[in-house]
């Protein structure tokens, strides 16, 4: 392989290179899967319970039954880590799928009004609450002491935007938002809307029911972008 990236116009000496077949074993790669899985289920409750700063990468491979440079080598370190954290509890699991591509997503998109799609996305918002809440609070707390984990609390508040963005750059085609609001102003609402931390207070600190949550933060998305018809 290395001559062909050298010496590509070289078949007769490309010929007498012998090619590697390259091992896979699905046995090994099943336990390597439970393994990271394992590990991100510790980091998770460790970020949560402990904070981020108080849990060190030893303190999760004792909970994940590891060892420490098992962690390591799997993930490189602990803010790479935490981001894999944040990215499996916001999707639900470690495929390499964006949140707007999930299926779970997918009624947002197929709404025919514009009722219906912040229905569905008060449903996303509130499934993805339920899920991420306490880690997006870990991360916010650890970001005030962590130069590598106030990046990663300013990429995900930039994702949640561009997040609003899209539903509301969809809403716009399928009808009017209220009069005199543009797309700027209605993304920042619903950017205001989206965040964890609604879910964290009504829910985890209020005892709201998830169903009581989510039909509130439809009505109150409905109420602040959409004009008087698509109320109704």
């Amino acid at each position: 392989m290395a001559v062909l990236l050298i010496f590509p116009w070289y078949p007769e000496i490309v010929s007498t290179v012998k090619r590697k077949r390259r091992y896979s074993s699905p046995v090994r790669e099943e336990s390597a899967r439970r393994t990271r899985a394992a590990i991100v289920a510790a980091a998770a409750e460790l970020f949560i319970a402990r904070g981020y700063a108080a849990t060190s990468l030893a303190d999760v491979a004792a909970m994940a039954g590891v060892a420490r440079p098992t962690v390591f080598a799997a993930f490189g370190s602990k803010p790479a880590l935490l981001h894999e954290v944040l990215d499996q509890a916001l999707a639900g699991d470690d495929e390499p799928v964006p949140v707007a591509d999930r299926s779970w997503f997918r009624p947002v998109w197929d709404a025919p009004t514009q009722e219906g799609v912040l229905g569905a996305y008060a449903h996303v918002c509130t499934l993805i609450g339920g899920r991420a809440a306490l880690a997006f609070e870990a991360v916010r707390r650890a970001a005030d002491a962590s130069p590598e984990v106030t990046e990663l609390w300013n990429t995900l508040q930039g994702n949640r935007r561009v997040g609003a963005q899209m539903v509301v750059s969809h809403l716009q085609k399928l009808g009017p938002l209220q009069p005199g609001l543009g797309t700027r102003r209605a993304t920042d609402l619903l950017w205001v809307f989206n965040d964890p931390a609604l879910f964290h207070t009504l829910v985890l600190d209020c005892r709201w029911r998830e169903s009581v949550f989510t039909d509130w933060l439809s009505g109150q998305m409905r109420q602040a972008l959409l004009a008087a018809a698509g109320r109704d």
